[in-house]
């Protein structure tokens, strides 16, 4: 059961018309985790899981597949500044390659670049602690990653819907 890394296009393309995508936000540490509603239209944080070792992360992402009946994964691509990859999206490529024995789900990424000084500015903004944005940024990141990815299939649905 090989991952399928597709584009965006692609992906919209084999999607059935209904069905949660589930939005990862890969750290070091940490795994940000947002799901979509069933329509895709909307991106909510949902968990984060603390990095132990591949296996184990692996595991508990794709149990939260499972129960929530994800059609494919949105991660999100730590690109630098200038377009070019750096370790972080190497990472993430090294992430996405490890998982292909274990899914078939199809999986795609997003430039996720500044998501998570973005969402870092808003809970600063909406005055809430350090200690609780430490708690739910990475799962907000997650869901600033579906959001924009949503937006795009969204635009791209619309798109076909006209041609």
């Amino acid at each position: 059961m090989p991952v399928r890394l597709l584009s965006l296009p692609e992906l919209a393309a084999e999607l059935p018309p209904k069905g949660r995508l589930l939005g990862l936000d890969l750290g070091t540490k940490t795994i940000g985790l947002a799901l979509s509603d069933v329509e895709r239209r909307l991106a909510s944080p949902f968990e984060t899981i603390r990095r132990v070792k591949f296996t184990r992360d692996a595991e508990v992402l794709l149990a939260t597949a499972a129960k929530f009946d994800i059609q494919a994964l949105v991660l999100g691509l730590p690109l630098n500044m200038d377009g070019t990859e750096g370790p972080r999206a190497q990472a993430t490529r090294a992430f996405v390659r490890a998982l292909t024995p274990l899914t078939a789900l199809p999986c795609c990424f997003w430039d996720e670049r500044l998501s998570t000084a973005a969402v870092q500015r808003d809970l600063i903004a909406s005055d809430v602690s350090r200690a609780k944005r430490a708690a739910v940024i990475d799962q907000m990141a997650a869901a600033y990653i579906l959001e924009g990815a949503l937006a795009r299939l969204n635009r791209l649905a619309a798109e076909a819907r006209q041609d």
